[in-house]
């Protein structure tokens, strides 16, 4: 039993570093408009969602400033549970300075 929460760990922590590179079925490293992302920051799986085996993807608009901070996240779609830890992450994430603007940012959740 601790060998498989073990793995299971260990497969959350890998699958939650990719999520800052481009894979298969995942957003790129830019959104819909065109903003670059700099720093993208993973997001922490909830331990409540991975007690209830809850996966979804979480869809947000992010108002980035004209120096790249986020500055408001606005849910759009995706379970709360889920939404709150996607929040927390782009909250800390940096796009290239530019404009000011909202970008579409979709984050996928699976246990």
């Amino acid at each position: 039993m601790r060998m498989r929460c073990a793995l299971i760990l260990i497969l959350a922590l890998f699958y939650g570093f990719r999520l800052a590179t481009p894979a298969h079925g995942q957003q790129p490293s830019s959104t819909e408009n065109g903003r670059k992302v700099i720093r993208k920051v993973p997001p922490v799986y909830p331990d409540e969602a991975r007690r209830m085996n809850l996966s979804g993807t979480v869809r947000v608009v992010a108002d980035v400033g004209s120096d790249g901070s986020v500055k408001k996240i606005e849910p759009v779609g995706g379970s709360p549970i889920l939404v709150q830890a996607a929040e927390n992450a782009i909250s800390r994430w940096r796009f290239a300075p530019g404009a000011e603007s909202k970008e579409n940012v979709e984050l996928h959740f699976t246990p």
